[in-house]
C-alpha cells in the first residue's frame, strides 16, 4: 500500500518546508554561495564540484567521474572543457592503458580549489556565527541527509534531471 507524503506530518510543515527548499535554492543560486571577498562569486558551482570530486577520489576518465556525480558523460566532458583550457584540470594518459585519458586536478586546479574552499568557509563562518556547535553539526546531519535522499530519489528511473549540472 502506497503511502500519499502529502498528508504525512503536518501539512503547514511540509509546506514550510518545500517553501525554505525552494528560498534556499533562488539564494544560493543567487549568491552562488562563492564566499567572500575578491574570491565571491569566482566559480560557478559546476566547475566547483567537478574540482571538488578530482581532489577527492583522484585522477578519473570522463566516464567514472561522470558516475560518480550522477550525470551524463556529456555534460561533463562539456563542464571539464573550460577547467581544462585555463589551466585547473590537466589531461593525461591512463597508468595503465595509454591509450585512455584521465582528467586530474593540476596545481593550479588544486590552489584555486583551496582559495574558493576557504573563502566558503568564511560565509558559512559568517552565516553560522551565532549557531551553537551543535546546531552546526544538526544542520549539516540534515542537510546531508536531505541530498542523499534527493540524490536517491533522482536515481530512481524516471527521475533523471531534464539539465544536469
Amino acid at each position: 500500500m502506497s503511502m500519499d507524503m502529502t498528508t504525512v506530518g503536518e501539512p503547514g510543515l511540509l509546506d514550510t518546508l518545500q517553501h525554505e527548499v525552494a528560498v534556499f535554492a533562488r539564494r544560493a543560486e543567487q549568491t552562488r554561495l562563492g564566499g567572500v571577498g575578491q574570491v565571491r562569486n569566482s566559480m560557478d558551482r559546476a566547475a566547483y564540484l567537478l574540482l571538488n570530486r578530482l581532489d577527492k577520489e583522484g585522477p578519473m576518465g570522463v566516464k567514472a567521474l561522470a558516475a560518480s556525480m550522477g550525470i551524463d558523460s556529456s555534460t561533463v566532458t562539456r563542464q571539464v572543457a573550460p577547467l581544462v583550457d585555463t589551466g585547473l584540470v590537466k589531461r593525461t594518459s591512463h597508468p595503465e592503458d595509454g591509450r585512455a585519458v584521465v582528467l586530474q586536478l593540476s596545481p593550479r586546479g588544486q590552489s584555486r580549489l583551496e582559495e574558493v574552499r576557504s573563502s566558503r568557509r568564511q560565509l558559512m563562518a559568517e552565516l553560522t556565527h551565532d549557531w551553537a556547535p551543535e546546531e552546526r553539526e544538526a544542520f549539516c546531519t540534515l542537510l546531508t541527509r536531505f541530498n542523499s535522499a534527493l540524490s536517491a530519489r533522482m536515481a530512481m528511473p524516471g527521475n533523471e534531471p531534464s539539465n544536469a549540472s
